[in-house]
């Protein structure tokens, strides 16, 4: 199969002419298992193949081989056609802002009218709550049409918020009834001259559960790489105030990022308010090594009828005409909308207050006057081709005369509302006739407005949306719950140590392994065949220690346990990001700079609670961020879940296993001394005690009693000679500790003990990973990641 070479304004690229050039977005990431690389990655691997092929006749110093060309043939370039320009200009009148018109001239180069491709794809997404306000129906429709107009060789694709709207409890939470408000919207749409015919409706309810395995990695891919300023700038979407975000208001920009990708978008034709969040999805680009951005194509943001409203509002049903007005209603909102013919000063904002993101402008083009009348005449009567406005007698075809007979009083604002009203009115009675006149189309309507009053009526209390692994099978009542640490390329003693102090004295236990959690907070580089790695080398050393405590825990792998029931644990995640502001989750040590992915892993934390619905959590003392996701679990479950039993909480103050005083500079730190690791050959066991801190009488720190202690057994036998006090058995710490302290114990012969325990404790460690050929391999595997992590340093 040959190679092409395609052209656009702003790269080149060599590729396979496959499916893969359809997308201007990658791929989805594979499962959890598999190795496919992103399409970014896979697109360069191309390039390169193709590289070598045009060398491979070349010789030492350039030549070229008997018989091979000494350049691949260029393929030619295609011809910027008349109809190529208009379907340029077409689109890019939709966008008030569009990043960047090369890159749509390039695009449209590729896989516009013409190409080899199946063409190229925009996207917008709703949720269907109800109502469709004028800028969604007739506005939103004309847009659409100017995008996939005939031969184009364009999809718009519609993402149905059900899913969210379910998130959000719209209808009382009941999925059947929020599709059936969708289907509504799709008829209005129909009705107001949407030509479906290069239209897709997607519903996120059913996309994202069937695909729940692409799309949430791909949702925790994004977080990764974002710290918490960044993805707070992108707060504007929700129109609130960044100093009062709940921890949930971080997560659905994200989520929105994701949607991009996941419907492979190669134009993103939202509104100017969801432009930061779109831009998010351009630096995703940049950071995941994805050559095509996608397009940024954000159209106008109508203004609401009343003073000072930068956008209408839903919420308020006198702030804009809605599809569904009558001509009475459309004559009233009309008659008292604001209508100045000349700017009114506004206060300005005090010095140290903060403004409402949502108040924000949603204006990229300067326009003082701020008047919702003529912006309705220039973004929606005006709007069509060859379209008129005719007031006080005259006939215009272009704005600019519009506004300058109005502001100059050649034009009454009575004469300009009386005609706004007529056009409008002519826009929207199709819609009334169709709702009258299609059988189906009145059913619909007639069951949205029922809806409508029945969320107006007293309900009962919502159900609890969460994982329930006790019903799916995967545990068997009530257990003891323990959390593995987050993976590392350097599994260390201590880890396997803190698991089974935890595990211990409790008949019935859940090793909860959070390899979801572990991505999302970059843990191994988020790379989810090393996270796999860790688990295994971890997984077969705590079996080797301790085989009678492991053969009662039934390990539980975070990433099947969502993919039981992905929408039901992700509400849950979500509902928890809502209870809680986000200060709460970040709690006092996080800083904004941090990554956004350890907010996203404590509300995953609370999440996995209560779908394992344990009688008891545990965590270690020494880590303040594992108390903190305990105390919020607790008040999650006091405060928001009364119908479940809360897990009781319970602190190990396992020690730690340090070999080495905390050094004051990292410089100095030299990590394969400062810990034992459970892939350390047994001669370690010599080396590392040898250079281990042991100050005489010193038992504040003293890691060779401490290591004795957890792998000596009961008894700790202290060989001597009679000369040096003879042999001594230690029962307890306290008892060595006491020795030490006095002088009775030399720190000779303490390391000498503690020496011969730990060569035993890494020779059944030794042992145990080399009949486990997979714990074999995944150290291997955690060896080259060191090294390949030890480079980026």
């Amino acid at each position: 199969m040959a190679l092409k070479l395609v052209k656009t304004g702003r790269f080149s690229v060599l590729g396979l002419p496959s499916e893969q050039d359809q997308t201007a977005a990658p791929t989805q990431p594979s499962k959890t298992k598999e190795s496919s690389a992103p399409k970014g990655q896979s697109e360069e691997k191309n390039a390169a193949e193709a590289s070598k092929k045009a060398d491979a006749g070349k010789g030492k110093k350039g030549g070229k081989s008997k018989g091979q060309p000494q350049k691949a043939a260029k393929a030619p370039e295609r011809e910027w056609t008349a109809d190529m320009q208009a379907d340029y200009d077409r689109i890019l009148s939709v966008g008030e802002e569009c990043q960047s018109a090369e890159e749509l001239r390039g695009l449209i180069l590729a896989k516009g009218r013409g190409s080899d491709n199946q063409g190229f794809n925009l996207y917008d997404g709703f949720e269907p709550s109800g109502r469709m306000h004028i800028a969604q129906g007739v506005f939103k429709a004309m847009n659409v049409n100017k995008c996939t107009s005939p031969g184009t060789n364009s999809t718009f694709v519609f993402w149905v918020a059900d899913w969210f709207a379910l998130m959000n409890d719209k209808m009382g939470g009941d999925l059947d009834k929020i599709k059936t408000v969708g289907r509504y919207l799709i008829e209005v749409w129909k009705a107001a001259g949407m030509d479906l015919s290069n239209v897709v409706f997607k519903w996120a309810s059913e996309e994202i559960t069937n695909n729940a395995h692409t799309y949430w990695p791909t949702m925790l891919d994004v977080a990764r790489r974002f710290n918490i300023t960044r993805i707070k700038k992108c707060c504007q979407i929700m129109g609130r105030l960044e100093g009062g975000l709940t921890a949930a208001q971080v997560l659905y920009p994200l989520m929105q990022c994701t949607d991009v990708f996941f419907l492979k978008a190669d134009i993103c034709q939202l509104g100017v308010d969801q432009r930061k969040v779109n831009m998010l999805a351009r630096e995703y680009c940049d950071h995941a090594n994805i050559k095509r951005k996608p397009v940024i194509l954000s159209h106008h943001m109508l203004y609401g009828l009343k003073a000072g409203q930068e956008k209408m509002s839903k919420s308020d049903p006198d702030s804009a005409v809605f599809m569904e007005d009558s001509a009475e209603d459309v004559k009233r909102k009309i008659s008292n909308a604001y209508c100045p013919a000349k700017e009114e000063q506004t206060s300005a904002t005090k010095e140290g207050e903060q403004v409402d993101a949502g108040k924000e402008s949603m204006q990229l083009t300067v326009d003082n006057l701020k008047n919702p009348c003529l912006d309705y005449i220039k973004n929606i009567i005006l709007s069509p081709p060859g379209a008129t406005f005719t007031a006080g007698g005259t006939t215009f075809s272009d704005f600019p005369s519009i506004k300058e007979a109005f502001v100059s009083g050649k034009i009454s604002e009575a004469q300009l509302k009386d005609s706004l009203i007529s056009s409008l009115n002519n826009l929207l009675e199709p819609v009334r006739k169709h709702f009258s006149e299609d059988e189906n189309a009145r059913t619909l309507l007639s069951q949205v407005r029922e809806f409508k009053k029945e969320s107006g009526a007293k309900t009962t209390d919502a159900v609890v949306r969460r994982l329930d692994l006790a019903k799916l099978g995967k545990i068997t009542g009530p257990s003891h719950v323990v959390f593995a640490p987050l993976p590392s390329a350097n599994p260390t003693l201590e880890e396997a140590a803190d698991i089974l102090a935890q595990l211990e004295n409790h008949t019935s236990s859940v090793l909860f392994l959070s390899d979801w959690t572990a991505r999302v907070c970059n843990a191994c580089d988020a790379d989810a065949k090393m996270i796999a790695a860790y688990y295994s080398v971890l997984l077969c050393s705590l079996r080797a220690l301790n085989p009678s405590v492991m053969e009662k825990v039934n390990v539980i792998y975070q990433s099947e346990a969502i993919l039981a029931d992905p929408s039901n644990y992700w509400i849950s995640v979500i509902n928890v990001g809502r209870h809680f502001r986000l200060d709460d989750v970040m709690g006092p040590d996080m800083q904004d700079s941090e990554g956004v992915g350890i907010v996203i892993g404590r509300l995953m934390k609370v999440a996995d609670v209560m779908g394992l619905e344990p009688s008891s959590i545990s965590f270690l003392g020494r880590d303040r961020g594992g108390l903190l996701e305990s105390k919020l679990v607790e008040r999650f479950f006091d405060e928001t879940l009364s119908s479940m039993t809360k897990p009781k909480a319970i602190q190990i103050d396992s020690p730690s296993l340090s070999l080495q005083k905390e050094k004051e500079s990292a410089a100095h730190k030299t990590e394969n001394d400062e810990f034992f690791l459970l892939d350390d050959p047994k001669v370690h066991g010599k080396s590392k005690m040898k250079k281990a801190f042991c100050e005489p009488e010193n038992v504040d720190f003293c890691p060779p009693i401490v290591l004795a202690s957890v792998f000596g057994g009961n008894d700790v036998l202290v060989s001597r000679s009679e000369e040096n006090g003879g042999d001594v058995t230690y029962r307890s710490r306290a008892q060595m500790e006491a020795d030490f302290a006095s002088g009775a114990l030399h720190p000779g012969d303490l390391k000498a003990v503690a020496t011969s325990i730990m060569v035993q404790t890494l020779t059944t460690l030794s042992s145990a990973m080399k009949k486990d050929n997979d714990a074999t391999k995944a150290g291997k595997a955690l060896k080259a990641l060191q090294k390949k992590l030890a480079k980026k340093k």
